[in-house]
């Protein structure tokens, strides 16, 4: 009986003659991909990229809960620095009004809800606007709660973490 051929140990070995099936053609597509999605669990990674889109009257809500416990007539904060529901400070006030004169008033109707809200959104429309647009509530909280540049600052990292307890989902 005949031996069949080997090679020696400088010739190619001959590729096996498959027919290419769906599954190995999936594979070969796709292959690091499927790779990726199954290691990055193991690795740590969130299973589901963190929520940040929210309807900005359920960012207002949880912001108010925050600094007031969402209720009226809320005590001055800051040393009587910041009043009303959101506890806005006067340059804050001036700021907004700034941007929008026809929100009328003075700096004590931020006591009002109704009013204050409007005064946090035109805050938001001149440090944030994009953000505001999109109801991207990380910004929205940090810059209400430090500032212009509040989204960038470590220090509201916290505060961020206080508003989104708040939020649904």
């Amino acid at each position: 009986m005949p031996v069949p051929h080997q090679p020696g140990p400088d010739q190619p070995v001959p590729p096996r003659d498959r027919e290419p099936t769906p599954l190995r053609l999936l594979l070969t597509a796709f292959g690091p991909f499927l790779g990726i999605a199954l290691l990055l669990p193991l690795l740590g990674a969130p299973a589901e990229a963190e929520r940040r889109y929210w309807k900005t009257d359920a960012i207002l809500a949880a912001i108010r809960t925050v600094e007031t416990g969402d209720r009226e007539g809320a005590p001055d904060g800051d040393g009587g620095a910041a009043i009303g529901p959101y506890q806005i400070h006067r340059a804050y006030w001036q700021d907004a009004f700034k941007q929008d004169p026809s929100l009328g008033g003075d700096y004590q109707d931020c006591r009002r809800r109704t009013y204050a809200t409007k005064v946090v959104a035109a805050y938001m429309q001149i440090y944030c606007p994009r953000a505001w647009a999109l109801g991207e509530a990380q910004v929205i909280a940090r810059v209400h709660n430090g500032g212009p540049r509040g989204a960038t600052l470590a220090a509201t990292l916290g505060y961020w973490q206080r508003v989104r307890k708040q939020l649904p989902g």
